[in-house]
């Protein structure tokens, strides 16, 4: 089995495990470090001999084990361990792992994440450790940050958990948690969609189990619009995935895609969840960012894509949930409809925003806008600046390819 196999299965089952370590032995940290510790052991064992025809119950053996060991200073709790551990030894499974064998732990780990006493972007990051699996350098590369900024980051969020109250929510805790479980899902999908470092333009594994996750929380939470919005969101950026690079896995800009090679079952999805969250209460940043991917979607061209309603539905989202990323993509729009001086000068002030300016997305929005007022020449500049800042190579690439087509034009 492949290496990419053995990934995928770490990642299905990491949260399952977590759960029913916290479960027997309550230590959130000692627990998600037994998790990785089975891991690691995995990764060494499993392309050799194979994936275990139950890896839940393999990965919990090892962890639980790993968790014994490291008592072996309380000795009471020790022996006490040890004679759990003896009697569920002769069985093909344990106790726990009968437990959790059936058991979606997904959404509680989630939950548990996204506890209210970490700051939101310390959640998200807890979450892609503890619900997808991700290592501390992967969670690097997704926040372009070091790695031991990144370990630092979760092993205070551990900390923190454990001092508060590392109980799992009950439902009606749970709900309070849930935009900030919306948070995170989506910014997993994010970080998946649009990868930030690396060869691809996408970890279709990441966004896969985004996808997952936010149905769960769906089918958990019938009556919560948002929540249908962001699966809606979900299924109808997923569904533009295949026309979004070149067999040779060259970036494809939404302006150029064939769009026949969208998927139309989840298109047809994602807009008919939307059409029934809509109406049903309301309307939150999530169901607008969904409607704006259904107008994409549901037009045949770039040119026939109806971006007057698009800009009217930026109104709405910056009005609620105003942000540089809302400003920088409602700029876009407002360019097909007012023209690019309008949007420039939306763009503008966003070069005084540190984040924004040090991301190549300002950069390469503010390009092909220069371009379009007849000055190449900062249009240039722009492209150059976007293709220094920018850590995923397909992206880099294609802008490169513009810087090359702008100097052949100005010679």
């Amino acid at each position: 089995m492949t290496m990419t196999t053995s990934e995928d299965v770490w990642r299905r089952e990491t949260p399952h495990i977590l759960a029913a370590l916290v479960r027997r032995f309550g230590d959130f940290t000692a627990c998600e470090d037994a998790v990785q510790e089975a891991l690691f052991e995995a990764s060494q064992q499993w392309p050799n001999t194979g994936v275990p025809d139950k890896p839940r119950g393999w990965l919990l053996r090892v962890a639980s084990r790993r968790l014994i060991d490291a008592k072996r200073q309380d000795g009471a709790r020790l022996e006490r361990e040890r004679r759990v551990f003896a009697r569920e030894r002769p069985h093909e499974s344990t106790i726990a792992e009968a437990a959790v064998e059936d058991r979606d732990a997904s959404l509680e780990v989630l939950a548990l994440c996204c506890h209210p006493s970490l700051k939101p972007e310390t959640q998200v990051i807890l979450a892609l450790r503890a619900v997808l699996g991700l290592s501390t350098e992967q969670i690097a590369a997704l926040y372009f940050i070091p790695t031991t900024t990144a370990g630092q980051r979760i092993s205070r969020a551990k900390t923190t958990i454990d001092g508060a109250g590392r109980h799992f929510p009950q439902p009606e805790t749970e709900a309070e948690r849930l935009p900030a479980m919306l948070h995170a899902l989506y910014l997993m999908f994010t970080a998946g969609h649009s990868r930030p470092i690396g060869e691809d333009l996408f970890d279709r594994e990441v966004t896969s189990e985004a996808i997952r996750l936010a149905r769960l929380l769906h089918a958990a939470l019938p009556d919560e619009t948002e929540t249908a919005g962001l699966l809606a969101l979900m299924l109808l950026s997923e569904a533009r995935r295949p026309g979004r690079r070149t067999q040779a896995g060259e970036l494809v800009t939404l302006r150029d895609q064939d769009r026949a090679l969208w998927n139309t079952t989840m298109i047809s999805e994602g807009i008919s969840l939307l059409e029934t969250a809509l109406p049903a209460g309301p309307v939150g940043a999530y169901q607008l960012q969904a409607a704006i991917s259904a107008v994409h979607s549901e037009a045949a061209t770039w040119e026939e894509t109806d971006w007057a309603q698009i800009v009217e539905l930026y109104s709405m989202l910056a009005r609620i949930a105003p942000s540089p990323t809302v400003t920088l993509n409602y700029a876009v729009a407002v360019s097909e409809v007012q023209g690019p001086g309008a949007a420039l000068e939306m763009l503008e002030p966003l070069l005084a925003d540190k984040r924004m300016s040090r991301s190549h997305r300002l950069h390469a929005v503010r390009a092909p806008t220069l371009e379009a007022l007849g000055e190449p020449a900062e249009a240039l500049a722009a492209y150059r600046t976007a293709s220094r800042l920018c850590t995923n190579v397909p992206e880099q690439r294609y802008l490169n390819a513009q810087i090359t087509r702008l100097t052949a034009d100005s010679h």
